[in-house]
């Protein structure tokens, strides 16, 4: 275990991190609902995002993690009946998936919501001069069911499209306060909401609500776990707290020994360790990551650990593309040596890498371990795999 006085290499950092994150273990031959309930405890939370060009991103961290696995295991937990529950989703890191267990460590967030002292302006409207606006749609909630944005008269514009109109945004400020939450998602993908009584199991809710600094420095802990070694701003960035949070948190878990301030070769920021961070000799594997990964979605942090310089170029116009449209970057053992531009064309049943390119360190080996993952990827989507790599 490190000393405060101690100071890491490169590559122990890395490993510290991978280790955290779950890699460098053997992955199950069969995985379990045990097995993705630790993946996702492990790590906090999934980020959820609407693009489906691959697979929706909440599914990609368990399989880079665990392998092929059953996504209706994923589904029942986070949109199964009340009693399967382990899930509830909510803006964490951005819209997220999070254990039950976390639900009390963010109610301060949802009640400085409903105060209208956090969030987007637009939203912070309902919490005051519109409340009466958005007490009516909680009424309709609570009265005729689970609804969509779509569901309500107003809900979609003429072009057919939902978008973002008054009873959407009533909808999230009521999301955000915490009065009602995704009862289930639906057709594209929508959220269809329920109140957050009728959705979440009572013994979760009959949890205490921790004061606002208590729950900031036990979400900051849970970033820590989750990141093994991590700067300040890795760790504020994690649940998305503001600077002061992070400071007052980050503070009383040095103060406790429960982080371990070091330096960590070539960072130019100060470093924190956690108390428990495991440091491996090494790290075997491979995984394909999502572009909204926890191991790499802070892009600063990608690049201080991997040398690796990341950006998603979804909206990055077609012809000015470096890399492609939706890249995942491949991590080998302990470092980041190729990206492939992936697409499932679930017409033809195949998936395509549209684009691969390997970084300039990238083993002979490479090219033959990523076509093994590529396979496992299509047999987990139910493709056809890629032609041979050239």
């Amino acid at each position: 275990m490190a000393r405060r006085s101690d100071t890491l290499s490169l590559a122990q950092a890395r490993r510290i991190a991978l280790a955290a994150q779950g890699f460098g273990m053997p992955r199950p031959e069969t995985v379990t609902g045990s097995h993705l309930r630790r993946t996702v405890a492990r790590l906090g939370l999934h980020q959820i995002d609407s693009v489906n060009v691959l697979a929706r991103a909440h599914y990609l961290p368990a399989f880079s993690r665990l392998g092929s696995y059953d996504r209706t295991l994923l589904d029942r937990a986070a949109w199964g009946p009340k009693r399967e529950r382990r899930l509830f989703e909510y803006w964490a890191h951005e819209a997220s998936l999070l254990p039950l267990a976390l639900h009390p460590l963010l109610r301060w967030r949802m009640d400085e919501a409903d105060r209208g002292l956090r969030g987007w302006t637009r939203l912070k409207e309902f919490a005051q001069a519109r409340r009466a606006e958005a007490e009516a749609v909680l009424a309709r909630i609570r009265a005729d069911g689970p609804m969509a944005a779509s569901d309500f008269e107003h809900g979609k514009s003429r072009s057919g499209w939902w978008e973002w109109g008054d009873t959407k945004q009533a909808l999230e400020f009521l999301f955000w306060a915490g009065h009602i939450t995704t009862a289930t998602r639906r057709g594209s993908f929508e959220r269809v909401y329920d109140l957050t009584e009728r959705v979440i199991p009572k013994p979760i809710l009959a949890l205490p609500m921790p004061g606002p600094a208590d729950a900031q420095r036990a979400l900051v802990e849970i970033a820590a776990r989750a990141h093994g070694v991590a700067t300040a701003t890795d760790l504020r960035d994690y649940f998305r707290l503001k600077p002061v949070e992070a400071k007052i948190a980050i503070e009383a878990l040095v103060e406790a020994g429960i982080l371990l301030p070091i330096q960590v070769e070539s960072w130019r920021q100060p470093a924190l360790l956690h108390v428990e961070a495991r440091n491996p000799r090494r790290i075997a594997g491979q995984a394909l990551l999502a572009p909204f990964d926890p191991l790499i979605w802070e892009r600063a942090r990608t690049e201080r650990l991997f040398d690796f310089h990341y950006r998603i170029e979804i909206y990055t116009p077609q012809e000015k593309r470096k890399h492609g449209y939706y890249v995942l970057p491949f991590l080998m053992d302990d470092r980041l040596v190729a990206r492939v531009d992936l697409k499932s064309d679930r017409q033809n049943g195949r998936l395509l890498a549209h684009k691969i390119g390997y970084e300039a360190e990238a083993p002979p080996e490479t090219r033959e371990r990523l076509q093994v993952e590529l396979a496992l990827m299509a047999d987990w989507l139910g493709l056809a795999p890629p032609p041979p790599l050239a």
